[in-house]
């Protein structure tokens, strides 16, 4: 019988914490393709604008071990930067996980910049083993972030 796991990763950012949560979190649907076209071929809202029960769909190229993944907001507080999504369509379901859902939160330093909280749960598939897919996940997870991150410095005006 398989059984539910979870990993966690905080990342630090000189950005601040709204900034940072409306690129990286909300509106990365947008920026994914233009930050990073060599992993993400397009994305668009399916259901939904943004608000709980919305869906996203991310289209990704031969980077990827799966080519699309869908995501539905499960919970949402923009003003405490925080939400909660789960994964309902390719990204591993069916073949490897059974379920997974991740919680986001972004919270403000005492030097003005963000810490990103994220904690990933998810329910392998009976027999199926995590060899380096966690680590993947995180860097994934990281590097998401920090190319928000590195937009958001070089275009000091975007998501105020």
């Amino acid at each position: 019988m398989a059984s539910t796991n979870s990993w966690t990763l905080e990342i630090e950012s000189p950005v601040a914490t709204p900034r940072l949560f409306r690129a990286a979190v909300l509106d990365w649907h947008t920026l994914a393709p233009k930050l990073a076209p060599h992993i993400v071929a397009s994305a668009h809202p399916v259901e939904g604008e943004g608000s709980i029960g919305s869906v996203r769909q991310f289209n990704f190229t031969s980077a990827m071990p799966f080519s699309v993944m869908k995501e539905k907001l499960e919970f949402l507080d923009v003003e405490k930067c925080e939400c909660k999504s789960t994964l309902i369509e390719g990204g591993g379901i069916g073949m490897a996980i059974e379920t997974a859902t991740s919680h986001i939160k972004v919270e403000t330093t005492a030097i003005g910049g963000s810490v990103v909280k994220v904690e990933s749960t998810y329910k392998l598939l009976p027999g199926v083993e995590v060899k380096d897919e966690i680590t993947k996940a995180k860097d994934s997870v990281t590097n998401i972030f920090k190319g928000a991150e590195a937009y958001l410095v070089a275009n000091p005006d975007a998501y105020n």
